[in-house]
């Protein structure tokens, strides 16, 4: 009998309803893997591309054609021992036959990296606080620092030459007891940038895991000029602006303030009023829609939504009203190499960062 429950219940296209969907191509990378996949509505693989190292996070395909991915970088050093999990240090651009056209490293760089596709790029990294500082960051898991330190984070931008165009330090700008760490969190990172996003208007979007927030940055000054916070979100990923200036946002659910019951869904928020005007969840009473890390949403341009259930390796789309109309379930599993991550995840996983969804003309490239 097969012994993973995923497996037991069937990978590949699981259903689609051709008359409702957007159609397309979906792009994945599982992160035990060294392989972005794409994927026709039918479920069908129509290219792939080998990497130049096991996925860090996630793949994108740049308005060129072009595929933007973060892979493990191996001279990360080991601060601490999720870093090997959810690194992504080298930041590639890699033409439709898999040939490296750009690359950029940092040992520190992790979770999402914004490739602007010109060489420039936005992305998180790490600064190690010092024993005094560390001691001054609120909340978290008494004694969980590495050594008495915590490592917080930095957002970069950086030029086609490497010239660093913006940068700005949670150690300076974040305030502390207005932004704690959620009490069932280690204090070895704060606060866990997950996602970071250039806006239309040229601010920077981002989200904060281990404090339940997403802030909005003013890069003229550095200054929070919006938030959301714990009482609205849980863990949340992947906030992106959509073209009404509304705010989508992958809401894990774990530790949800005021409830015992856990369930991920996804929410569109109004910038200006803070409310939630659109959202999906499953439909059962026992919202078996669940992630609890990872994930991630996109807004298709025929109005439905892409969402990835990343654990599980779960993608799906829903229409407006929240029907179901494509689902799939990531069929590539591995075990993680590392000893340092297969120590935390043991076993073989078909888990994925997010997943992003393109029409044809999108790639000009594929010949299908």
């Amino acid at each position: 009998m097969e012994q993973n429950t995923i497996k037991r219940g069937g990978v590949g296209l699981r259903g689609v309803d051709k008359e409702q969907t957007f159609g397309g191509y979906t792009l994945f990378a599982p992160l035990a893997g060294d392989i972005a996949y794409l994927v026709d509505i039918d479920g069908k693989e129509v290219h792939r591309w080998q990497l130049p190292g096991r996925t860090g996070r996630h793949a994108r395909i740049l308005p060129n054609g072009n595929l933007a991915i973060n892979t493990i970088n191996p001279e990360t050093p080991d601060i601490f021992p999720f870093i090997h999990k959810y690194g992504g240090g080298v930041m590639s651009e890699l033409d439709p036959a898999g040939n490296v056209v750009r690359q950029v490293k940092d040992p520190l760089g992790h979770h999402d990296q914004f490739h602007y596709g010109d060489g420039g790029f936005l992305y998180t990294s790490l600064e190690a606080l010092s024993k005094e500082d560390s001691a001054k960051v609120v909340g978290g898991i008494p004694g969980s620092e590495i050594d008495g330190v915590t490592y917080a984070d930095i957002i970069k931008e950086i030029d086609p030459k490497g010239k660093v165009t913006f940068e700005w330090k949670v150690s300076e700008r974040l305030p502390r007891e207005e932004f704690p760490l959620q009490s069932h969190y280690g204090r070895e990172h704060y606060p866990l940038i997950n996602s970071v996003l250039p806006l239309k208007d040229g601010n920077i979007l981002c989200s904060m895991r281990s404090i339940s927030a997403v802030l909005i940055i003013e890069r003229a000054t550095g200054n929070i000029i919006w938030s959301l916070k714990s009482d609205v979100i849980a863990q949340q990923h992947c906030a992106t602006e959509l073209e009404n200036g509304n705010i989508l946002i992958f809401d894990n659910g774990a530790y949800r303030t005021g409830e015992s019951n856990t369930y991920s869904r996804v929410i569109e928020v109004d910038r200006r009023t803070k409310e939630i005007v659109w959202q999906y969840r499953d439909p059962s009473q026992w919202n078996t829609f669940f992630t609890p890390f990872m994930g991630s949403a996109q807004r298709l341009a025929n109005g439905n939504t892409l969402i990835c259930e990343s654990a599980f390796g779960r993608i799906f789309e829903v229409t407006v009203k929240g029907v179901l109309v494509w689902e799939y379930i990531v069929p590539h599993f591995a075990e993680y190499k590392d000893d340092i991550t297969r120590g935390i995840f043991p076993g073989e996983s078909n888990a994925l960062f997010r997943a992003y969804r393109y029409s044809k003309e999108e790639l000009p490239w594929l010949k299908v």
